[in-house]
């Protein structure tokens, strides 16, 4: 077996890379999206194809690089069925098993730091990759995303710490620069969970952490529930990324909008979108010369012809993230959306 375990520094967050030596098959557990390049260039350089990613839980802290390698290795992804995200290729449940290769992976259940949280189990080397329902020396938190301290603690005694005591876990964070535990370690040295602490004990831990919300939350956990697309985004048969009217009035603000119709269509009938720029499809390879490649973009037109092919052209441009809107202004105006 390959195995890898690789670290994100600004959400302390561990990505594990797991592969079948003999037929090359890959997964990935809790990638994060601005890492996916440092992924994809170990994927190549060890000359392995990734079949799936795995999330652990609809992470609040980072947003998943899941949707992002499966656009552009076609891997799919997989994240508990309990977790709410419905733009999964893989719903999984307790007891459920992701083969790849001769690799066998377990998925358990382990709720309680969120709904929806799963531990994935390597029996044949003796490995657990827990998320935040277990890390060294302490564990996830429970009091956002449908948390349950109570429900924790039976996950982890009934779920991790009754694995083999040699088992080897691997969390999905660390902020002290520890690497790995075993069970035996937690069950004997975590301060919350380990040690002979009853539930009540650890319920009482729980309920006075008072800790502050993730930085990233009200952004992460949104784009999770879309498995790491920053928009909700829809795919036209041509494979251009399209979102609705809607979402583009609900959360154009810190987005760039490029209308791409002509000077006269900008300032005609249909009026623009309130702070879109104007740049001509003729005109808008010279425009986007300037432009940051990773920001957010979305392209419109009158009826979403010329915002998809423009979509496309920046997109062959280097975008990572550039969507038309579906139905332009036409759309819009027939949505009573407002106009500049």
């Amino acid at each position: 077996m390959i195995f890898r375990q690789l670290f994100d520094r600004e959400s302390c967050t561990y990505t594990y890379l797991l592969a079948d030596g003999a037929s090359r098959e890959a997964v990935l557990i809790d990638p994060v999206v601005e890492l996916v390049e440092r992924d994809l260039q170990l994927l190549r350089e060890l000359d392995l194809h990734l079949t799936h990613t795995l999330e652990t839980h609809v992470h609040a802290d980072h947003v998943t690089g899941g949707s992002a390698l499966r656009a552009r290795l076609g891997s799919k992804t997989v994240v508990s069925r309990a977790g709410g995200a419905h733009c999964v290729d893989v719903a999984v449940e307790h007891g459920d098993v992701v083969r790849v290769g001769e690799l066998a992976i377990e998925v358990r259940a382990t709720p309680g730091h969120t709904s929806g949280c799963v531990s994935y189990v390597l029996a044949s080397e003796g490995m657990v990759f827990t998320g935040d329902a277990l890390m060294i020396r302490g564990c996830g938190r429970t009091d956002f995303q449908q948390g349950s301290a109570s429900e924790l603690y039976r996950s982890v005694h009934e779920q991790l710490l009754s694995l083999p005591a040699t088992t080897r876990i691997f969390p999905g964070h660390d902020y002290k620069g520890r690497t790995m535990t075993t069970v035996a370690e937690e069950r004997r040295f975590n301060p919350r969970l380990g040690g002979g602490r009853t539930p009540e004990e650890f319920v009482a831990i729980m309920d006075n952490l008072n800790l502050a919300h993730p930085k990233k939350m009200h952004i992460a956990v949104p784009a999770n529930l879309r498995c790491g697309e920053w928009a909700a985004i829809t795919r036209r048969e041509d494979g251009v990324a399209e979102v609705e009217p809607a979402w583009v009035a609900a959360e154009r603000n810190g987005h760039r909008v490029v209308d791409v119709r002509s000077a006269e269509e900008f300032a005609g009938e249909l009026g623009h979108i309130d702070g879109a720029e104007h740049a001509s499809l003729e005109t808008l390879a010279s425009r986007a010369g300037d432009w940051e490649r990773h920001a957010p973009l979305i392209t419109v037109c009158r009826s979403g012809g010329r915002s998809a092919a423009a979509a496309g052209q920046l997109a062959g441009l280097g975008f990572t993230k550039v969507v038309s809107m579906a139905g332009g202004m036409t759309a819009w105006n027939q949505a009573g959306y407002p106009t500049a």
